[in-house]
């Protein structure tokens, strides 16, 4: 499952395809989405909860609290089945889904005029990234090169080679995890990839005041 961007999207792999897929594009809703969509999978896949072995969440980069509903619903799941939680960069997944050879990049949509992007030799490799940045920042250094992801069709003054997809599906992120995970690879923890501080934080020359 992942929840970074604004696609809330739950996928079902048996270790070799996917079974079922669900995304949603909803960037406001991804608390109210992502339970029916497993429930939905589950239920095109004709399985039971339980049979899950393991669970594959997107670390991001992304907003606060998309990504945390992602990755508090896995921790859930992984506690509730005793079954390990993995870990992986939205970005790869992404990377994974665009099935590009040569050189490229990926850019989702960071918000405040800034892209969340990495850059990849090919679907499966990242050689630079993580990172924010605004697009004009970035477009010398990634001229040349096809951007895949929202952030590059949000830019295309900066981006001018946009591939797709737009946003992830779970199915591409499962894909690659199971990949990983059968050569014996071990996959990220399943803790946020924030790369900036929240919006809200304490204000300066904060004064507290305790009760006497």
């Amino acid at each position: 499952m992942d929840t970074a961007t604004p696609a809330v999207t739950v996928a079902l792999h048996d270790g070799t395809r996917v079974v079922a897929e669900c995304v949603q594009v909803d960037a406001r809703r991804h608390g109210e989405l992502l339970l029916p969509a497993v429930d939905r999978v589950l239920a095109d896949a004709g399985v039971k909860l339980d049979a899950v072995t393991d669970v594959v969440v997107g670390v991001g980069p992304g907003p606060y609290t998309g990504l945390r509903v992602g990755l508090v619903t896995a921790a859930t799941f992984g506690s509730a089945l005793s079954v390990p939680v993995h870990g992986l960069c939205t970005l790869d997944g992404l990377a994974y889904a665009a099935g590009l050879e040569g050189p490229f990049a990926v850019a989702t949509d960071a918000r405040r005029k800034e892209v969340y992007w990495a850059r990849y030799e090919d679907a499966r490799t990242r050689t630079e990234g993580p990172s924010v940045d605004r697009p004009a920042d970035i477009a010398d250094q990634l001229a040349g090169l096809p951007v895949v992801g929202a952030g590059a069709v949000l830019y295309p003054e900066a981006f001018p080679d946009a591939r797709g997809p737009e946003h992830l599906a779970a199915g591409a992120l499962a894909g690659l995890a199971a990949e990983r995970l059968a050569a014996g690879e071990e996959l990220l923890p399943p803790q946020p990839l924030y790369l900036r501080r929240p919006d809200a934080q304490v204000p300066k020359n904060y004064k507290v005041v305790t009760p006497k």
